[in-house]
């Protein structure tokens, strides 16, 4: 007999309608370049499948917010909405908010006693007039992503890069094409460079009488997609103060040269590639195209390169996406391809998970470990377990087995999922990971169908979604959940008095508190630290807090067992209280040493019983306790003759005095993050080891500035607390028999082989896992992964997490590079590099990631490429912007010789635990133009079209923002026009204003957008950019034209010039 299903409830309110963006055009074919095509590989692909929901909307926008989307990732979700159709129906549907239940969060208000001992840190002043001295601005605080009330035209909650509508190319489908057909039955999609030297022939006729039309799904699409949202119900928070800075990269090593060979003139138009989603797009006819090439030139061989010859409107760019795509995980019982990363889409689980929680860097797996090694590209598995949703996707549904728990499999565990098999009318089930025979549990016994399925399995989500949440059973607690504690630390240190950074980091603790999780399991506490640690009692029955100094710095201890954390609702008065008081409590300070070391561990003792979050706030290098450091970086530079060397040792932590506390504190559960305001070196190689290990972060902010980092640290702090994430979580990857597990990299500590522990995990921290094969697949059969996450939500709930994915095995290599996923393969790269910084030279790193790309296109050009020709490039059309992001790559921050050792140190410790929506950004950045914003019609999407990273973009009298998701560079060109200097700026001329920019908004239209631009790109990266003024002929304009990485730069090759390295590394490897 049949038990109805468990009882479930959505993990994730379900918010208002899905946001549009404008409509794209496809640009006008070339002429001279021809791109193969091939037949889709299923004639079911020619339409969209049936119950596919809305088609692709080409939505114009943005003229007003949705109905009920909250513009801030980290603002709090609508009301609730009745499930959507496709939900299914359950006995019990109880609406849950995320991660536990709702917070009633209260509005922020402002301090009532001024952090700078200025005016209230509401707006202060100093913010009003900014650097720039003009008249000051009336009170109007600027939204992050969200206005306050009291701003009239809220920036709308729509993302701007969208995947164009398939529906405009001949035969696609509204959804990506299924995997499938025959192998290799059509050549694959390539994309041939013109020979490097000589002149082109004409460009030969296309199969079918003309030019290829241009457009459709492209991997690698530059600007992100969809904004975030978190799901808690209360009022959007405002954002109080409007400005952020760029911090300085020291004095920039490269001066920005125009690129060689460069047509003169503005952007070209970018290059759009005929790509089925995967990589490849069908045509009408059954004919199988040869590969168009261009012919090769005899004079090319043993010259020096012309790369005049290749014309720059030939090689491969990103292009921006323009509408939203329904993507449905699997369609006919097959894995689809999935969109990419920084494309707008919205998923429906039909079997497979969201590829924003788990992505592979291969579509199809290899049977064989032999052709993964020919392919030269990794096996590998990018994790996101609390990626943010799009607003219009169904929630994760939670399910509840009661006390049986949820089924698993009983050899090796793996927990019930779509793609177990039930056999003997429902009595047993085969495992999709071992294939293990169990017995179905009496309770859970379902007839099947005439298919072979259960015919309850639509209406259980463990068996027909890709991603489901089980409510964890009592063989799960190894202890009652702990309650979410959050602990600040705060340096009060001379230092750190005197620039601003005490005062702005009580400010922010103060104005975030609204933003913690509501009820009586929240729980916090506060300590200062210079030489000696202050700790603080906030009994509601003192009539102030009472201070706990700990002078033994060596052999620290915790002065209490009780009252130094209590729950917020009994010390929130005394906590705001003490927190107005610091700056001036310790405004005479004349201590400059700085305790860290010794003051988190204190603080950890405090915390031990129960773990949770402990928030640092640090301003100085570490001198004085357990832990202290040294300023390595002067010594490095004073030693010339060892100093390049061994340079990269300073990218190392010290000693393992950190790294030994930072695995005490994972143990207890404690997750560390670290906010260094600061204006001087830090080691934040060693520093950043205590983060990383605890499931924690750094964040960075120098050189620190009173005036415009304050609303920087608020919103990092506020998006910290808020956003989804779960405490003492254990997370492991399984995978199907044929492969292995090989590694874990990111922000965790690890025990036990095939487990890792996570303190704290939350939706911006991704996990790469690596595989190799230990015996063969069948060819055509599907391999499974499981990624399954125990954890406790900040309302105490155990929760486990179950994200599955299964795909289709191939023995064809030629399927590996078609299905290849660029961005998730890339930052596969950017990862690999990062581990290797702190152990090898920058020559060292920057040859290998070469070699990386080299050999995966050396494996294309040899085994899968039609063309015999000796003078081509040719590209695998999935992987064709794989040369330009690896040119990014090497000419990265992280990489290059002359950056300061902190930065450098920030760049590893940031990519570490980065996901694949902001690991491309960081190293391949977006530039738009801001003085022209008016010319762009208020239907078009909010950010303008990206322009190529090149100088022949940058003009004289142009204003561009240059952004990677950390740092937004403002350039200013020396010959702009007055009028707009002064409606952007408030200023006639910028002489003599510093780098740091507060951005304001003042009363005309260009400010307006330009403000409502930078506010947009803040809410998809889900970060407070710092905005840094560049100007052209300063140190600062140097630093901005050295991130245009298609450009030539001393020591660097432009664009064409590496394309033409790769190329002849390739030839001379065919030889």
């Amino acid at each position: 007999m049949s038990r109805p299903p468990p009882s479930f409830t959505p993990q994730n309110p379900t918010p208002g309608p899905n946001p549009g963006g404008p409509a794209s055009s496809l640009p006008a074919s070339f002429s001279n370049l021809q791109i193969s095509r091939a037949p889709p590989p299923f004639a079911s692909s020619a339409g969209p499948p049936a119950g596919n929901g809305p088609a692709p909307s080409s939505i114009r926008g943005p003229q007003a917010p949705f109905p009920s989307a909250h513009p801030f990732p980290g603002s709090p979700s609508p009301p609730l909405q009745p499930d959507p159709p496709s939900a299914r129906p359950a006995p019990s549907v109880q609406q849950s908010p995320p991660f536990g239940g709702p917070p009633a969060v209260l509005p922020l208000q402002p301090l009532q006693r001024p952090p700078f001992h200025g005016p209230s840190s509401g707006l202060p002043a100093q913010m009003q007039r900014a650097p720039f001295r003009g008249p000051p601005a009336a009170p109007q605080p600027l939204p992050f992503g969200g206005p306050p009330a009291a701003v009239s035209q809220p920036p709308p909650f729509v993302g701007t890069a969208q995947l164009a509508p398939l529906s405009a190319l001949p035969y696609s489908a509204a959804q990506p094409p299924l995997f499938g057909g025959p192998p290799g039955a059509v050549p694959l999609p390539t994309y041939s460079m013109p020979p490097f030297g000589g002149q082109p022939a004409p460009s030969q006729q296309g199969p079918y009488g003309g030019p290829p039309q241009f457009g459709g799904q492209r991997p690698g699409s530059q600007p992100p997609s969809f904004g975030a949202q978190t799901a808690s119900a209360s009022q959007p928070p405002t954002f109080r103060v409007p400005g952020a800075n760029a911090p300085a990269f020291g004095p920039p090593g490269w001066q920005g040269q125009a690129q060689l060979g460069a047509v003169p003139g503005g952007m070209q138009p970018s290059m759009r590639m005929p790509v089925m989603p995967g990589g490849m797009q069908p045509i009408a006819g059954q004919g199988i195209p040869s590969t168009p090439t261009m012919p090769y030139s005899p004079h090319a061989g043993a010259q020096v390169s012309t790369p005049s010859k290749i014309d720059p409107n030939q090689i491969p760019r990103p292009i921006a996406e323009t509408s939203v795509v329904i993507f449905e995980t699997r369609q006919g019982g097959q894995a689809a391809v999935p969109p990419a990363a920084s494309s707008e889409f919205i998923v429906k689980d039909t079997g497979n998970c969201s590829p924003r929680l788990m992505r592979c860097t291969m579509n199809q797996i290899p049977c064989t470990g032999d052709l993964v090694t020919t392919s030269g590209m990794p096996l590998a598995l990018l994790v996101q377990p609390f990626a943010l949703p799009h607003p219009s996707e169904e929630p994760i549904q939670l399910v509840d087995f009661g006390e049986m728990g949820p089924i698993r499999c009983s050899r090796c565990k793996a927990y019930i999922n779509p793609f177990m098999r039930f056999v003997d009318q429902g009595k047993n089930f085969i495992c999709n990971l071992c294939g293990f025979s169990n017995d179905t549990p009496r309770e859970y016994l379902c007839n099947l169908g005439p298919d072979g399925r259960r015919r309850d399995a639509d209406d259980r989500p463990e068996l027909c979604r890709g991603t489901v949440e089980f409510i964890a059973s009592k063989e799960f607690l190894v202890r009652e959940p702990m309650p979410a504690v959050y602990f600040f630390l705060v340096d009060v240190s001379m230092n750190a008095v005197h620039t601003g950074a005490t005062a702005a980091a009580c400010s922010a603790i103060s104005q975030a508190l609204s933003d913690l999780p509501e009820g009586p399991r929240t729980m916090v506490g506060i300590a200062t630290f210079d030489s000696a640690i202050h700790f603080y009692s906030l009994k509601r029955a003192q009539q102030q807090p009472l201070m706990l100094i700990v002078p033994d710095i060596q052999d620290v201890y915790t002065p209490l067992q009780m009252d130094l954390i209590l729950p917020i609702s009994e010390c929130r008065d005394s906590l705001e209280q003490l927190l107005e008081s610091i700056p001036s409590m310790f405004e005479n300070n004349k201590v400059a040493d700085s305790a860290f070391g010794a003051a988190m561990k204190a603080s950890f003792l405090a915390m031990k019983p129960t773990g949770g979050k402990l928030l640092v706030f640090q301003s100085v290098l570490p001198s004085v306790g357990t832990g202290s450091l040294s300023a390595r970086e002067a010594e490095g530079r004073s030693n010339i003759s060892t100093g390049d060397k061994e340079a990269h040792k300073l990218l190392q932590p010290v000693d393992k005095t950190l790294k030994t506390m930072a695995l005490e504190f994972a143990e207890y559960q404690v997750c560390v993050d670290v906010f260094l305001t600061t204006q001087s070196y830090t080691d934040i190689a060693s520093i950043s080891v205590v983060p990383s290990t605890t499931g924690g972060r750094v964040y960075y902010y120098f050189p620190f500035s009173a005036l415009s980092d304050p609303a920087k640290l608020f919103n990092d702090l506020r998006w910290n607390i808020s956003r989804p994430q779960g405490f003492e979580a254990v997370m492991r990857v399984r995978c199907s028999q044929g492969l292995q597990v090989q590694d874990y990299s990111g922000n965790f500590c690890k025990r036990v082989p095939t487990d890792i522990d996570l303190p704290a995990i939350d939706s911006d921290k991704a996990i790469m896992v690596t595989f190799k094969h230990d015996d063969k697949f069948q060819e055509n059969s599907e391999c499974a992964f499981q990624c399954a996450l125990l954890y406790t939500t900040v309302y105490g709930q155990r929760r486990i997490r179950v994200i599955n994915i299964s795909l289709p095995c191939t023995s064809m290599l030629s399927n590996l590079f078609r299905y290849a996923d660029l961005e998730t393969q890339f930052t596969y790269i950017v990862k690999q590099a990062a581990s290797g910084i702190p152990s090898s030279l920058p020559s060292q790193v920057r040859d290998q990631v070469t070699i990386t790309c080299i050999n995966i296109l050396q494996s294309y050009r040899k085994y899968c490429a039609s063309v015999s020709s000796s003078g081509q490039l040719i590209l695998p059309e999935a992987l064709k912007l794989l040369p330009l992001y690896t040119l990014a790559l090497i000419k990265s921050i992280g990489l290059r010789n002359d950056g300061r050792i902190d930065d450098r140190s920030y760049w590893v410790s940031i990519v570490s635990s980065i996901s694949v929506f902001l690991a491309v950004p960081l190293v391949f950045p977006r530039m738009i133009a801001l003085h022209d914003l008016m010319s762009r019609d208020d239907e078009d999407s909010l950010i303008p079209n990206h322009l190529t990273l090149n100088s022949e973009n940058i003009q004289d009298d142009g204003i561009y923002l240059l952004e990677n998701g950390e740092d937004g560079f403002m350039y200013v060109g020396n010959a702009v026009n007055t009028a707009t200097l002064e409606q952007i700026f408030g200023l006639s001329s910028l002489a003599g204003v510093p780098n740091q920019l507060v951005l304001e908004q003042f009363d005309n239209e260009l400010s307006r957008k330009v403000n409502e631009v930078v506010n947009e790109i803040r809410r998809q990266r889900c970060s407070y950019l710092r905005l840094r003024l560049c100007q052209k002929g300063d140190p600062s304009g140097d630093f901005f034209r050295s991130l245009l990485v298609e450009d030539k730069a001393p020591g660097g090759l432009s664009y064409v010039e590496f394309l033409v390295h790769v190329h002849r590394q390739i030839q001379s490897k065919m030889t």
